[in-house]
């Protein structure tokens, strides 16, 4: 169970958090046992990162720090796509320079070119797949980045890009919409971590949120728990290769996100949510 920092950030148009708050719920995830922090240089120009070197520098040995590129804060401080290779380059650059540290453990290229909500490519911004992973390889290669992961790709992509060395993929996907399970079968049988984005739904139009489904609430109440509880719970069953990052700006939400990864649902309940939603074939 690790922590997403999009929250830190303000995302979505809302007013960015004070400093001083976000580096309390860094910390109290630390305390509470999460050594896996996900960030981008994107969020929110640089705070969510400038606020996880406040929290953790000098960083304790055991802290993981994965980033991602393919998007730079334009002018109005929102993201938008950076997709070519000199722009990943400078994108773990700003990465670097924001978390005050000279090699970061796992670096996403996030693609852009699927229909999920926020930003798409187009222009000069649709890069070829090889052309960016022959710039993260480089990277690699440098000492800049530890390893290399992928970010809202589809299944050919990610076939294309195994030989190069993946360490993880970061895919919609939770109880309630499991079109990326084809992606996370190539993951299990490549040793991929998986790792979830909108692992509780989302507000964005035409996504359902897994904490209103009837049956993520009837076992919530069956469980002694709360519906997220429930729904980052299944997740972690379904799979073992399975890294959650739920992020907030809350502190009881934090430590209720963190206590699911204790929570046992019985085979039963588990068969229940299973067939949420149809698991589509490879």
């Amino acid at each position: 169970m690790g922590f997403g920092a999009m929250q830190l950030s303000g995302p979505g148009g809302r007013p960015a958090p004070d400093p001083s708050d976000a580096v309390a719920v860094l910390r109290r995830a630390r305390q509470l046992g999460v050594n896996h922090l996900d960030t981008a240089h994107f969020y929110g120009a640089g705070s969510a990162n400038a606020a996880i070197r406040t929290a953790f520098a000098p960083y304790p040995e055991d802290l993981v720090l994965v980033s991602k590129v393919g998007a730079e804060a334009g002018p109005d401080g929102r993201p938008r796509p950076a997709q070519r290779p000199e722009q990943l380059r400078a994108g773990v650059e700003a990465n670097l320079a924001s978390l005050g540290v000279e090699r970061i453990h796992v670096v996403n290229l996030r693609r852009m070119e699927q229909g999920l909500p926020g930003i798409v490519a187009d222009g000069d911004q649709v890069v070829d797949l090889d052309s960016q992973l022959a710039e993260m390889v480089a990277l690699r290669d440098e000492g800049k980045i530890g390893a290399i992961g992928l970010s809202n790709i589809n299944l050919d992509q990610l076939r294309h890009a195994l030989p190069v060395g993946i360490a993880c993929v970061q895919n919609a996907y939770s109880v309630l919409d499991r079109t990326g399970e084809p992606l996370l079968e190539i993951c299990r049988a490549h040793d991929v971590a998986w790792v979830p984005f909108f692992p509780l739904g989302s507000a964005f139009p035409g996504i359902a949120k897994v904490t209103e489904h009837p049956a993520v609430i009837a076992a919530a109440h069956d469980h002694d728990a709360t519906p997220a509880q429930i729904g980052l719970a299944w997740l972690l069953a379904h799979d073992p290769g399975t890294l959650l990052i739920p992020g907030t700006m809350n502190l009881d939400h934090l430590e209720e996100n963190i206590a699911s990864a204790n929570l046992h649902l019985d085979g039963e309940t588990k068969a229940t949510l299973d067939h949420l939603a149809p698991a589509p074939s490879q």
